[in-house]
This record gives structure tokens, sequence and C-alpha cells, in this order.
């Protein structure tokens, strides 16, 4: 199934609402980081854990900056997947169109 994006409009409301949901969830998602970081700071012993701590902090790195585009052409997908890994909750996207969030509650069940 494709699912056309490109033809939304966009309010100057739902556009708002739309970064601050970005917000949200990047709050959220580096809030548990900082956490789990802390953790594993704790529990370094060796050289080797500060590397695979080094490469957690790579990889993490490279998948936050990768998510949270404010493109609007692409966000309902970047929401689905905020909303399937559990930084968004459908209820911090309300005020979009119906039609948005059904997009973006089909996207998250895939």
């Amino acid at each position: 199934m494709l699912v056309q994006m490109n033809d939304l409009a966009w309010s100057t409301t739902e556009e708002s609402i739309a970064k601050s949901a970005l917000k949200t969830a990047y709050d959220r998602e580096i809030d548990a980081l900082m956490t789990e970081v802390r953790h594993q700071v704790e529990e370094i012993e060796h050289i080797g854990d500060l590397w695979r701590l080094h490469d957690f902090l790579s990889a993490r790195r490279h998948d936050v900056d990768g998510k949270y585009d404010d493109d609007l052409e692409s966000i309902l997908f970047g929401f689905a997947r905020l909303v399937k890994e559990g930084w968004l909750k459908m209820t911090d996207l309300d005020g979009l169109t119906k039609e948005k969030l059904a997009k973006i509650g089909a996207l998250a069940r895939m």
C-alpha cells in the first residue's frame, strides 16, 4: 500500500503542534539516553568497557540525529516511528487533522 503524504496541507497551528511533538519525543529519548549512559558509566571497569560506551554513543547519535527531521513531506513517517518506539504518544499529536492522525496510527502499526 502506497501512502501519499506530500499532498497533505499543513496549517500554521499543525506545524506548531508538529514541532512541539518532535521536541517532546526528543526530550523523552534524550532523558532516557542520559539515564542509560549514567548507568553504563558506573559499570566501567576496563578500557574495553569504555570503548563499548563510545561505540554505543556513536550508534545512538547516528540514530537520534536521523530521527528528528521536521520536513513536513516525511514527518508522518517520523511520527509513526516515534509512536512505535514509545517516544511519542498519539495524544501528543492532538490538533492534527483526523486524516493525518489516521495515517500516523496506521504506519505505527506496520
